[in-house]
């Protein structure tokens, strides 16, 4: 009577139960968003319940027919996993308060060049400019001209007019994946595709409404080493990631030298 008495009484709405575990309106106050139909909302609701309680149901099973042993094997890998996710998510939160991610062009040359067999390309590569145009465009020849002379009054020209152009770039100094011009410039196909992989190459298509011009400045093959700059995203990875397993391993040395120093950590010999 005395302990009936100094319960606290639970004002939260059941929806579903299995035995004595209950679900509550509260569980799926989430699960619909805001503007759903009610005929959706209601299938919704009722999949979740059906779900929670097959679940529910395999739990008991499994609890009453599993060997005691092997729950307690069970239950120590989820202590375990629940030690490894606090401590892994703390650490996580130490490092990102005290890392340093500048990566300097000295430390990226250094990872580069120790590196290079994995920095050798699955794909190729490509620096090239394009522009496409409409069949017939009134400055065709000139447009044509100077896309393929290319110099600094030429650029200044292209990049004035830029807005009759269809689809364009200019910028032939950056590495672009082969794959990736295939399938933003839809006439290319498998069998002008090698014209694309050909050094200082000029490359003039038509289809039905358009004329695309490429001019290939530079091409690097399967098996080739890949640019320092097109990785540098990889090498500053490495370089954190380095960092990081190696801040880890001083984090956890301080934390066990506090624990000691201040008497939190004691081991009886």
């Amino acid at each position: 009577m005395s302990c009936d008495f100094f319960k606290e009484a639970d004002d939260r709405i059941p929806i579903a139960r299995v035995d004595e575990m209950y679900l509550y309106e509260e569980d799926i106050k989430d699960l619909v968003a805001k503007g759903t139909p009610p005929n959706d909302s209601l299938q919704m609701v009722n999949s979740f319940i059906n779900r929670w309680a097959t679940q529910q149901l395999l739990l008991d099973g499994a609890e009453r027919n599993l060997s005691e042993e092997k729950q307690i094997d069970f239950n120590k890998l989820i202590q375990q996993y629940k030690n490894d996710l606090y401590t892994k998510t703390y650490l996580e939160a130490l490092v990102k308060k005290s890392i340093d991610t500048f990566v300097n062009n000295a430390q990226a040359t250094a990872v580069y060049e120790a590196n290079q067999e994995t920095f050798k390309l699955n794909e190729e590569l490509v620096k090239f400019r394009y522009i496409t145009i409409s069949q017939n465009a009134i400055n065709e020849d000139d447009i044509k001209k100077r896309f393929k002379r290319f110099n600094t009054a030429d650029k200044r020209f292209l990049d004035s007019i830029s807005v009759q152009f269809k689809s364009y770039s200019l910028n032939d100094s950056i590495w672009i994946k082969a794959s990736q011009i295939t399938e933003k410039i839809r006439v290319l196909n498998s069998e002008n595709k090698k014209e694309l992989l050909k050094k200082s190459n000029f490359i003039q298509l038509k289809d039905s409404l358009d004329l695309y011009l490429m001019q290939i400045k530079d091409v690097l093959y399967q098996n080739d080493l890949a640019p320092q700059e097109y990785v540098k995203p990889t090498i500053k990875q490495i370089v954190i990631n380095k960092r990081k397993l190696e801040l880890i391993k001083q984090l956890e040395k301080d934390i066990t030298k506090d624990a000691i120093k201040n008497k939190q950590f004691e081991v009886y010999k």
